[in-house]
C-alpha cells in the first residue's frame, strides 16, 4: 500500500492545483499539512518528492 501520509499529500497537492477555486483555499492548507505530516514518516526518496511537491505549491 505505501506510505498513507505520503499519499494524502499527493493527493491534496493535486487537488490545491487542479481542484475549483471555491475549494482551493482549503486545499491548499491540507496540502501543507500533509507535506508536513508525511515528511517525518517519509524515506528519503518520498522525501525529495515531498519537496518537490512543496515547490509546487510555493509556485
Amino acid at each position: 500500500m505505501g506510505n498513507r501520509l505520503f499519499q494524502e499529500a499527493r493527493k491534496y497537492v493535486n487537488l490545491a492545483k487542479n481542484g475549483d477555486t471555491s475549494g482551493k483555499q482549503e486545499a491548499l492548507s491540507r496540502a501543507k499539512n500533509a507535506i508536513s505530516s508525511a515528511y517525518a514518516n517519509s524515506t528519503v526518496a518520498e522525501q525529495r518528492q515531498l519537496q518537490e511537491l512543496q515547490n509546487e505549491l510555493d509556485n
